[in-house]
């Protein structure tokens, strides 16, 4: 068996198999492992989604994140200081309203609150236009790249190899099955492959004819300089309206927002010109913010797909190929849970969860759209 992919989701997919007595498996990378953007320290984990499936992805993977210094074994540096969504208008509440209610309903203790609550648990807000915010107190956030090494080295006791600085180039096919990966260190006979190659996934698939809709889009983040006095601990906070964000992060603030005039692109060039977006936002919303000194930050890459949810599953034409990318900045949370589910994919097995609306084939066959509402 062949992974392409190194990141969180192709380690987490290796250590369940190899956990599940799956042998003689090779993940191939084409830089080190946690390169891409599961190596970036964003890190939000939250089950707080507009829809059903989400909701239940991030709720297994925050157990999974819960218990990961017993299984598979690594401090991840999890902290449940909750999510917390600041809203700016009455369309917005009615909305979340909504989802809070569904959240509710399959077990996610997320609340509506009011400006002066929001407030408090986030000391640097000014209340000034703000309607309402949701708290979704076990959610929080981890270090990717611990994760990424966590399951690898696990997966490794157990047998997987890593291919890391190793470029899939080709791939064979005999009939309607992919016979061998071919790579820039030479051509690796397998019996099933297994795309989590992030942004890259629409060539990889491209090799064996399979449709995977993924395009990049650039993200870019900042930190700001140590704090003195230390910053509170608050929520990871996004202005829903902007979409900027911030949270904790060591003895500072990481600073992050969605460029929405962005172009796709590999690009992952850091241009500090992109903090005066998040200033502008933050100006009001955060005041402090707008000014505090940073300390530099790093941009990656988002995979999109049209309707901002994951692909995941087998594909109809060349059965031995499955996937698991487009998880549109959602791919660390569902980690986890995605790798349950490619295992038992692979198994034969009833997957944990229905994945069935997460195909790649519902773009071309028409199926109604299921968009992600709570997408940042």
């Amino acid at each position: 068996m062949v992974i392409v992919g190194g990141g969180v989701m192709g380690a987490s997919i290796a250590f369940h198999l190899a956990e599940a007595g799956v042998r003689d498996i090779l993940v191939v990378e084409r830089g080190d492992l946690a390169c891409g953007s599961s190596g970036k320290p964003i890190g939000g984990v939250r089950a707080h989604f507009s829809d059903p499936l989400n909701i239940e992805l991030g709720r297994r993977s925050l157990r999974a994140y819960q218990d990961f210094s017993h299984r598979p074994g690594a401090d991840i540096r999890l902290d449940t200081v909750g999510y917390l969504f600041l809203l700016t208008d009455e369309r917005q509440v009615t909305e979340f309203t909504e989802s809070v209610r569904l959240q509710n309903s399959l077990g996610v203790p997320s609340r509506m609150i009011g400006a002066d609550e929001a407030q408090r648990l986030c000391p640097y807000l000014s209340t000034e236009g703000l309607v309402a915010a949701v708290h979704s107190p076990t959610d929080g956030h981890a270090r990717p790249g611990l994760v990424v090494h966590g399951y690898a080295e696990a997966a490794a006791r157990a047998g997987v190899r890593f291919a890391t600085h190793t470029r899939v180039t080709g791939m064979d096919t005999i009939g309607d099955r992919v016979s061998a990966v071919h790579t820039d260190h030479g051509r690796v006979a397998c019996s099933t492959v297994i795309c989590a190659a992030g942004a890259w996934s629409e060539q990889i698939g491209a090799m064996v004819g399979v449709d995977l809709p993924v395009r990049p889009v650039r993200r870019q983040l900042a930190f700001t300089e140590r704090l003195s006095p230390p910053a509170p601990r608050i929520p990871f906070t996004i202005d829903f309206t902007s979409s900027a964000y911030f949270h904790n992060s060591d003895e500072s603030l990481l600073l992050g927002l969605a460029d929405p005039r962005q172009p796709d692109g590999f690009d992952t060039t850091w241009t500090p010109e992109w903090l005066d977006l998040f200033r502008d936002v933050v100006r009001r919303r955060a005041p402090a913010l707008a000014t505090t000194p940073t300390v530099g930050g790093w941009a990656g890459l988002y995979e999109v797909t049209p309707d901002h949810n994951a692909l995941i599953g087998r594909s109809g034409d060349i059965p031995n190929f499955l996937y698991a990318t487009g998880f549109s900045g959602h791919g660390f949370l569902q980690a986890p849970a995605v790798g349950e589910i490619v295992r038992d994919l692979h198994l034969g097995r009833e997957p944990c969860v229905g994945i069935a609306p997460m195909s790649a084939d519902r773009f071309r066959a028409g199926s109604a759209p299921r968009p992600e509402a709570h997408v940042v």
